[in-house]
């Protein structure tokens, strides 16, 4: 069973504005699935149509088999959401908020008090335990945030900009804990952000949005695939035949566009052929925001 199914999605608010237009794509169980696009681009309205907390104007949704319309308490109890500002209670200490939580959902105080401690100490917030949130800075928020949404273990967490406001070495820990929990646990992560250098890192497959629309969907290599400016093979060689058709950019550098990857090996042997001694061989491919900024231009290649 696919763990998100969006057909012909379609959200329309009550003034014009058209924030989802017509989405179709679907989500294997077990998928980190990077949504991708800027402020405005319909990714958390689509988050909120997912879980039960908007009403589509056309088209249809399922998570995990369920309609989120029709049966949102059911989506909520196996759905963890993480947003960009964390919302618990400042006046109660971190695990207080988890032990809440938890009953929230209908765990045991026992079992809630196991988690709480578990996910405490994988989120290095065990010494902030039994401080009140409002002591807590905004990266120990977020971590706590993330805690509360793992409480009641999950089948789908659904995360916005999961990793805001936390220093390089706490967002790293929780990039780790995102992949063990799609490796090991088969959670699906749809992780919703503007970063796409940070995306490239983590997510295993994407939808690139803007103003409502889906652009394109794919991993990172079916993306690149689909761009016009495909992958550039840099050689730096003493010589290089000229019916190879490379340009030289400098002394002993030379680039040329190729298809694919196993173009190199006979590239490489017809220079070596043909007389030329290779010092280095480099494969530039698009990034994440090459891609996006080559879908948004209208420069993707047309096959």
């Amino acid at each position: 069973m696919d763990a998100v199914v969006l057909k012909k999605l379609s959200k329309t608010y009550p003034n014009g504005k058209k924030a989802v237009r017509s989405i179709d794509f679907s989500l294997d169980q077990g998928e980190i699935f990077g949504f991708l696009g800027p402020n405005g681009a319909g990714k958390t309205t689509t988050v909120k149509l997912l879980t039960g907390m908007l009403i589509p104007s056309e088209g249809e949704c399922r998570v995990l088999g369920l309609n989120p319309t029709e049966d949102p308490e059911k989506v909520h109890a196996f759905s963890g959401v993480v947003t960009e500002h964390a919302q618990m209670y400042n006046n109660m200490t971190g695990k207080q908020n988890l032990m809440f939580y938890g009953s929230v959902f209908g765990i045991s105080e026992a079992e809630a008090d196991k988690r709480s401690v578990s996910l405490l100490k994988q989120l290095e917030l065990e010494e902030a335990a039994d401080q009140k949130l409002s002591a807590y800075s905004t990266g120990m928020r977020q971590r706590l945030s993330l805690a509360r949404a793992l409480i009641h273990r999950p089948r789908i967490l659904f995360l916005d900009e999961p990793t805001s406001g936390l220093d390089p070495e706490s967002g790293q820990k929780v990039n780790q804990m995102i992949r063990k929990l799609a490796e090991d646990e088969k959670i699906t992560i749809f992780l919703c952000t503007h970063q796409l250098r940070y995306a490239q890192e983590i997510c295993t497959r994407y939808g690139l949005m803007e103003q409502g629309k889906l652009l394109a969907m794919g991993t990172l290599e079916e993306l690149q695939n689909r761009v016009a400016s495909g992958i550039s093979l840099e050689i730096c060689a003493d010589h290089m035949p000229e019916e190879l058709g490379f340009l030289r950019t400098g002394e002993r550098q030379y680039v040329s566009k190729i298809q694919s990857d196993n173009e190199i090996p006979d590239l490489v042997r017809k220079i070596v052929t043909g007389g030329g001694d290779i010092y280095s061989v480099n494969v530039k491919k698009p990034s994440l925001e090459d891609i996006y900024f080559s879908f948004t231009s209208g420069e993707e290649a047309l096959s």
